[in-house]
């Protein structure tokens, strides 16, 4: 059986779409992951089959109008529908044709959870099951708002349920005119934010992400499944330059400190911010590139690049933008993180990790000091904050979750990681039913197909004694 990932946005929603076709490609599936080309080398680097889309979804959120975004958009959801569809505009027409086409060989459909409303025009054209699979809550729930709700405080069902529609409504106001269009061309019938939802909720959806983190919602239909975070180790051919060996050995642990491409239109203030607040607390810092010509000094390294996976075990905190892989990483690291959100899910990855006590309050980049005109003083200050001074108290706690929940074994949380050949699941592959097994096939009827694999993506991720571990036999 041939399936096709479609895939689109950062390194954090590429990355456990990478993980999972190679866990299906173990398993013996034929798997092609269609993503923006410049992923193009990444994807390959795991042996997976690469089709690129056009369109630059990184570059749009890199112009002004989506650093700008990201800056404002984290209060205020309904200031996004125009950015978004400002951004989407010039490339979402060429990549979903891409997608399409990336299709046509495809036996099964797996589609990112925030572009569920294309994989679903393309799997009704090419009559092909889909599944959904994404790195943050999408669906609502009475147990926590929602991911890109600006208040990330639980104030009770009835809120976070609304929380919840609210921010699904967002997200077809984002995409629902390219959505009809794009339905148009293939001869569909038009779409509704309605019927978004509603196939949104009934489709076969995989949460990669800890159910210690997000405990599964009992309110959340049988279609939706939480696997356990789909985490992919540093490769044996990256090594560490002799440079950043010397720093890392000299002296107590390092603060990391990297924002990704979410350092807003002008990163030199929250570069010196971050500077002052090493000094105040007498910390050493590693900060990633995208600093403004940062350069580096005795205490504070400037690095390019690096796996987190190796980096972050040797950190002695992480200060980050919160997004969903970079937060799991940390927990994964056992180290504790100090989160500075910038829009849609970073809020709440910084919610959960404060509630967990694994790490401070998250601290917004629109509440800096410097940010409300009192001149840039330290980000943590002792009166308030202190959030590097809590280092050693977060540090136990988060190891203790991380010994608890969140150990490299998959049988511990349900999630996989892939390091190198010898992968998990060749010790147990006699126990995953896969589609080639199944009778009549390949010429399934599509229900039969969609539980066929559905039923071997739930087995690959889950594998056995996990508390979800049943969930495959409601869907196959």
């Amino acid at each position: 059986m041939r399936v096709t990932i479609f895939a689109a946005g950062s390194r954090g929603d590429i990355q456990p779409c990478v993980v999972l076709g190679r866990g299906l490609q173990d398993a013996g599936y034929g798997v092609r992951l269609a993503a923006p080309q410049d992923f193009a080398s990444f994807v390959q680097s795991h042996g997976l089959d690469f089709y690129p889309l056009r369109g630059d979804v990184q570059q749009a959120m890199a112009s002004d109008t989506g650093r700008q975004l990201m800056e404002t958009a984290g209060a205020n959801p309904l200031r996004s529908i125009r950015a978004m569809r400002t951004l989407l505009a010039p490339i979402v027409k060429q990549m979903v044709a891409d997608a399409f086409a990336a299709c046509r060989d495809a036996d099964a459909l797996i589609c990112l959870g925030v572009l569920a409303a294309f994989g679903r025009a393309i799997a009704q054209t090419r009559h092909l099951p889909v599944l959904n699979v994404e790195p943050t809550p999408l669906l609502p729930s009475a147990a926590f708002p929602a991911a890109s709700w600006p208040i990330q405080r639980n104030l009770g069902g009835l809120h976070n349920r609304l929380s919840g529609r609210a921010m699904l409504q967002t997200l077809w106001l984002w995409y629902g005119p390219f959505v009809n269009d794009f339905r148009r061309t293939l001869g569909l019938a038009g779409y509704s934010g309605a019927t978004f939802y509603r196939d949104l909720a009934a489709t076969p959806l995989l949460g990669a992400y800890s159910s210690t983190i997000i405990p599964y919602p009992p309110d959340w239909p049988a279609s939706a499944h939480v696997t356990g975070y789909l985490f992919l180790d540093a490769q044996a051919a990256w090594q560490p330059s002799p440079e950043l060996l010397a720093f890392l050995d000299a002296g107590e642990p390092w603060v990391y400190v990297g924002f990704g491409s979410m350092a807003g239109r002008n990163p030199q203030p929250v570069a010196e911010t971050i500077l002052a607040a090493l000094a105040r607390t007498g910390r050493r810092g590693l900060l990633l590139t995208g600093w403004g010509g940062l350069a580096a000094t005795d205490n504070v390294f400037v690095l390019e690049s690096a796996p987190h996976s190796w980096l972050f075990p040797r950190m002695a905190a992480v200060v980050h933008h919160g997004g969903a892989g970079t937060t799991a990483e940390g927990l994964r690291a056992g180290v504790p993180a100090v989160v500075v959100p910038f829009a849609f899910d970073q809020p709440f990855w910084g919610a959960r990790l404060q509630a967990l006590g694994v790490g401070p309050a998250p601290i917004p980049l629109q509440r800096w000091p410097w940010q409300r005109g009192q001149g840039r003083r330290t980000l943590f200050r002792p009166a308030d904050r202190r959030p590097l001074r809590r280092i050693e108290n977060d540090r136990q706690r988060t190891r203790y979750l991380h010994r608890r929940t969140l150990s490299p074994h998959p049988a511990s949380d349900g999630g996989w990681r892939a390091d190198g050949p010898a992968t998990p699941y060749s010790a147990r592959a006699d126990r995953i039913r896969c589609p080639r097994d199944a009778p009549g096939h390949p010429r399934l009827q599509n229900q039969d197909r969609r539980g066929a694999v559905v039923h071997c993506v739930y087995r690959v991720l889950l594998g056995p004694g996990d508390q979800h571990g049943q969930a495959d036999a409601r869907v196959s």
